[in-house]
């Protein structure tokens, strides 16, 4: 444009540039940047963090991440929008991703309990058990009243083969919660496995007052009361179709171990999903169940 500008003006004759001269130049175009002030950046970061979040409540994890991303661009020395965006990584199964960002928010406020649960909890997901025990353990010293950590320790002592263990952390995460159903569901996985069936179905039944519809614990239940009393039948024949119409991925061995079922309940499920009675309700979960192939049926 300035190149052509001065061709036009060269072309003209030189009264017209005296005529020019007299009037005063215009004053040249400066386009105008507006830069925002550090309080506005930080209310924009925020403001996308706060999208990101309800994007990753939604499910949409990996739109929940690409805002997370801006929101650390917006943010740096905010370890919790690294805390949000190592989460919408992780659920976008991008773990590597995410331990670079739980690192990051660590190293910004290493106090924070959350940031060591966290990442305790990550190491879990990806099946690192006594790894996730230290960062779980590192976090509890920082924060002793966290249910989420305790119940999350607990799943670390029972991959460990701590059932002792295991067992005193999810009776310290149902202490902090009285509505925390897992955990609670959790202590009768346990104590199925220590040859304490009663305690075990008692753990059940207070589960299902919570949530009746929990599917895990209709059919752990079930192949409890089937295994100690034939009395029980009926009830866990009902229970038995209940879980799988809710959950039809418990007709599979390999879905209970990945739920930490023991040797032992999967053992005594084995032989309640082989009655008779239930035999359209097992063939309906095995055709409606996802993500599992036809197992081996050996505990």
């Amino acid at each position: 444009m300035g190149l052509r500008r001065w061709q036009f003006l060269t072309s003209l004759p030189i009264a017209g540039l005296l005529i020019l001269g007299a009037i005063p130049p215009a004053r040249a175009l400066v386009p105008y940047v507006y830069l925002p002030q550090t309080k506005e950046l930080e209310g924009a970061g925020l403001g996308i963090a706060q999208a990101a979040a309800r994007l990753l409540r939604l499910g949409q994890a990996e739109d929940a991440a690409r805002l997370a991303e801006l929101s650390v661009q917006l943010l740096p020395d905010d370890p919790r929008s690294w805390v949000l965006l190592a989460e919408a990584l992780q659920r976008s199964n991008n773990s590597s991703k995410a331990l670079v960002a739980l690192d990051r928010a660590k190293r910004l406020d290493p106090t924070n309990a959350g940031i060591w649960f966290a990442e305790g909890s990550l190491a879990l997901r990806n099946s690192k058990p006594a790894e996730a025990l230290e960062l779980l353990r590192r976090g509890l010293q920082l924060d002793s009243r966290n249910a989420g950590a305790y119940f999350d320790l607990g799943n670390a002592n029972l991959l460990l083969g701590r059932p002792t263990e295991a067992l005193t952390s999810f009776e310290k995460a149902s202490g902090l919660r009285s509505d925390f159903w897992e955990a609670v569901n959790n202590q009768g996985l346990v104590l199925f496995e220590l040859d304490r069936p009663k305690e075990a179905i008692a753990r059940w039944r207070r589960v299902l007052k919570i949530k009746p519809d929990a599917a895990e614990t209709s059919l752990a239940l079930a192949a409890a009361l089937l295994a100690g009393n034939a009395q029980d039948r009926s009830e866990a024949l009902q229970l038995a179709e209940n879980a799988l119409n809710e959950d039809p991925n418990y007709v599979h061995d390999t879905y209970q171990k990945d739920q930490l079922w023991g040797v032992k309940l999967r053992a005594a499920t084995v032989r309640l999903l082989a009655l008779p009675e239930l035999k359209a309700s097992v063939e309906r979960a095995s055709a409606n169940a996802s993500g599992h192939e036809k197992d081996d049926e050996s505990p």
